[in-house]
């Protein structure tokens, strides 16, 4: 087996099971990890960054080892976004999919419990949106992405007009 004595075959091979490894563990441990970051959660990622850095590189500190090691994470970035974009069960797989938290003014506490979330950061992103009060919700859902949407008894009352088109005033001679 001469092609894993290979170096950088090594590093590729690595790379890819380091980005596997991380996406499977943040898939894990919750989808709001992704888009609701806290202090506490940019160092867990910037240190988790720094001990997964050598074992990508196998000890290879040098410039071709490096960019070995990225090059290999942005095609498996795009080999991954591919695939998602094709085949939707696959993403579904990777992602999950978006949980309702609120329903006509109610939440879903057995739907928080699964979402890890708590009531006061609900509340949070209620307000974010502008609604004073859970009761005045209709839906909200945490995002695939970790956001928190909420469409309230407000966005009723707005109504969409179209615009109209302009008239040409001509002068006729």
């Amino acid at each position: 087996m001469e092609i894993l004595q290979n170096q950088y075959l090594r590093i590729i091979g690595s790379s890819i099971l380091i980005y596997v490894f991380i996406i499977v563990a943040i898939r894990l441990f919750g989808k709001k990890e992704l888009a609701q970051l806290s202090v506490i959660d940019l160092v867990f990622i910037l240190l988790i960054s720094n001990a997964v850095q050598n074992a990508m590189v196998l000890g290879d500190n040098s410039l071709v080892g490096g960019m070995i090691a990225a090059g290999t994470l942005f095609v498996v970035n795009y080999v991954l976004k591919f695939l998602q974009f094709r085949f939707p069960g696959f993403s579904r797989a990777l992602q999950g999919d978006a949980t309702m938290l609120v329903y006509k003014g109610k939440v879903l506490e057995s739907h928080l419990r699964i979402a890890k979330i708590t009531t006061n950061e609900l509340l949070e992103a209620v307000r974010e949106h502008g609604v004073a009060d859970i009761s005045e919700v209709d839906l909200a859902i945490l995002e695939v992405d970790g956001n928190i949407s909420v469409i309230s008894h407000e966005f009723k009352k707005q109504s969409t007009r179209r615009r109209k088109a302009h008239k040409i005033i001509s002068k006729q001679d």
